[in-house]
């Protein structure tokens, strides 16, 4: 096992506008990125950030060695509950998931 930041290149997450947030897995070649997409469950990443899997949109794209998740925020971007107005901190749970 190890953590999926220890495999991929880069793991970066960003709004996707006031209600969305966007988690890109960047693989160094194709190997990882296979690695990353099959060890990676959708469900688990749903109950990680606390989501619905139903509202998990995932994108494997295999041309660019990338798997990207888009998911509703918790809370609306810029509202008192919002603990992370620009969405960059999400990256952190997802790069220390266990994979096989």
């Amino acid at each position: 096992m190890a953590e999926l930041g220890q495999i991929a290149q880069k793991v970066r997450s960003k709004n996707a506008g006031p209600f969305w947030l966007t988690i890109d897995v960047f693989c160094r070649n194709r190997a990882d990125f296979q690695r990353i997409a099959s060890g990676v469950d959708t469900d688990r990443v749903a109950a990680l950030f606390r989501t619905d899997p139903d509202q998990i949109k995932r994108f494997d794209i295999a041309d660019l060695n990338v798997v990207k998740f888009s998911l509703p925020r918790p809370a609306i971007q810029g509202t008192r509950a919002d603990r992370d107005m620009h969405g960059a901190a999400w990256a952190v749970l997802l790069e220390e998931m266990e994979i096989a």
